[in-house]
């Protein structure tokens, strides 16, 4: 089956959303074509006690703020995956699901959109997949000897799977952060970072990651001198139950170690920690398997941008993947502005 519009919006989480509100605004004809069988994006596939590094309002989508959850002052991913889905509907959003794109094509004046369930034709396409379809693992040597279990952020749930047992997790960010203060009271926990923890000011949120993040961008664009960003404060940011777990004296990080053994992680002096699970938490890859078609990938995968449209094909915009596509676009209340442009820049396009 074959469909035509002016606009394909690939991915139906918050960066997708917030593109469909503001082409919504400028009258374009779209769709927004999602994977998944019901809203939410990622969120729904979150661990359970992750949460927001915002006060709701301070957490939402352009033209709608998240309501706040009750007894919360950080709201937590099904939260997220409600105000996802009334937020879809409230504006009527035309999101197809369960659609999975296989491939972006030129086709003359058009882009051509495969998907398992038929082909769309448009003159433009807004890819919005995110990262966390694309966990990151590390080449660490003996990685694959490792006798216990192994797995990525993506797949950690809850501290009761592991209630009792020893748990290496890897990885110095929020994440690693977030888990190993999860883990911090039922388990025997090593948490190993590349680098000693680096903690936001326990009165720093996303806010100011935020309005930090906006400001390195500007002055970047300005030509002034790099101001370093967020990464410039800190990797972690002091959420309630990192803060809880670190005061009291249970987040003591180790070096990276050298290997993995059978039985654990070994440093390089010989010593060792023995280990039931690795959890890493070693960050993510942009899921953009779908535009290879377009050959528009350099030497270490990156697609150049423009702000948030594509230097080589400049009928494709990418959003939400991180700051080469926008200040903080990753994060929700990130991505609005982005999102504008980019509609903006896709009106120019077709009025042409």
């Amino acid at each position: 089956m074959s469909h035509t519009t002016q606009v394909v919006v690939i991915g139906g989480g918050q960066s997708g959303l917030a593109a469909g509100y503001h082409l919504r605004r400028l009258g374009i004809d779209f769709v927004i074509l999602d994977v998944r069988t019901t809203p939410g994006g990622a969120w729904q596939h979150a661990w359970d006690s992750l949460r927001l590094f915002s006060p709701a309002a301070y957490s939402s989508l352009p033209g709608r703020l998240m309501p706040a959850q009750t007894g919360q002052t950080y709201p937590d991913a099904q939260h997220v995956v409600q105000y996802l889905t009334d937020y879809e509907k409230r504006y009527e959003l035309p999101v197809v699901r369960p659609v999975r794109v296989l491939g972006v094509h030129r086709d003359g004046q058009l882009l051509r959109v495969e998907t398992d369930s038929g082909t769309w034709h448009a003159r433009s396409v807004i890819s919005a997949t995110g990262t966390w379809w694309r966990p990151f693992l590390p080449a660490v040597p003996g990685r694959t000897a490792f006798e216990g279990r192994q797995l990525h952020t993506v797949e950690y749930r809850s501290p009761r799977d592991f209630a009792g047992r020893r748990v290496i997790v890897v990885g110095g960010g929020n994440s690693g952060a977030q888990i190993a203060a999860d883990l911090a009271y039922d388990t025997d926990l090593t948490w190993v970072t590349p680098r000693p923890p680096r903690y936001l000011a326990d009165d720093i949120d996303g806010r100011a990651l935020f309005d930090v993040a906006t400001a390195r961008r500007r002055a970047l664009d300005e030509g002034r001198t790099d101001s370093g960003g967020v990464a410039s404060l800190g990797d972690i940011v002091a959420v309630p139950p990192v803060r809880r777990a670190r005061d009291r004296g249970l987040l003591t990080a180790s070096p990276m170690f050298a290997r993995v053994i059978a039985s654990g992680i070994e440093w390089a002096d010989g010593t060792r920690a023995e280990a039931d699970a690795i959890i890493w938490c070693t960050g993510f890859r942009p899921a953009l398997s779908h535009l290879t078609p377009l050959q528009l990938r350099g030497r270490r995968g990156h697609i150049a941008t423009i702000g948030t449209r594509a230097v080589d094909e400049p009928r494709l915009h990418l959003l939400g993947y991180g700051d080469w596509t926008g200040p903080a676009s990753a994060t929700i209340i990130g991505v609005g502005r982005p999102a504008r442009d980019a509609a903006r820049e896709i009106a120019a396009l077709l009025a042409a």
